[in-house]
C-alpha cells in the first residue's frame, strides 16, 4: 500500500535527519490523515490506494500552480521549496503514462464509445479517468480529448 511506503518514508528521513524530505512526507501525511476525518461520515470509502492517489495528484496540482507563480513573481527561492516538495510527492505517485501512451489510450477510448465530436468529451474524459485516472495528469489529458475530437 502507498500510505505504508509514505509512513516508511517518513522514518527513513527522520534517521537520516533530511529535514526538507521530512517536512514534505509530513505534509503529505497531515493531508491524507484530513482526508480520512473528511470520509468518516461519507456513504462510500474508495480504496484506500486510490484516495492517496487522489490526495497525491491534487497535492501534485498545487505545487506546479505555486511555482509557475512564485516563477512568474520573481521568487525563486520559494519556487525551489515548492520543486522540492512536488519531487517528494511524486516519488509517492504511480508511473505516469508518457504522451505517446496517453494519446493511444484516448484514440481507444474514442473508439470504444464512438464519440464524434466536442458533444461527447465528457464521455471520453470520464471512461479515461475511470481507466486510467492515477497514470494521468487529467488537465493535460482533457486537452490531448479535445484535439482529438476537434481535428
Amino acid at each position: 500500500m502507498i500510505r505504508d511506503t509514505i509512513k516508511a518514508a517518513q522514518v527513513s528521513a527522520m534517521k537520516a535527519g533530511d529535514k526538507p524530505r521530512l517536512a514534505a512526507v509530513r505534509l503529505i501525511l497531515a493531508k491524507l490523515k484530513d482526508k480520512d476525518i473528511e470520509l468518516r461520515t461519507a456513504a462510500s470509502v474508495p480504496d484506500d490506494d486510490t484516495l492517496v492517489v487522489d490526495v497525491l495528484q491534487k497535492m501534485a496540482k498545487q505545487r506546479r500552480e505555486s511555482i509557475a507563480l512564485y516563477e512568474q513573481g520573481g521568487r525563486q527561492e520559494l519556487a525551489e521549496v515548492e520543486k522540492g516538495e512536488l519531487a517528494v510527492i511524486e516519488e509517492f505517485l504511480p508511473q505516469q503514462l508518457s504522451e505517446e501512451d496517453t494519446k493511444a489510450a484516448i484514440a481507444a477510448i474514442i473508439a470504444e464509445t464512438g464519440a464524434a465530436g466536442m458533444k461527447d468529451m465528457g464521455r471520453v474524459v470520464a471512461a479515461l479517468k475511470a481507466k486510467h485516472g492515477s497514470q494521468l495528469d487529467m488537465g493535460k489529458a482533457s486537452g490531448l480529448v479535445k484535439a482529438a475530437l476537434a481535428g
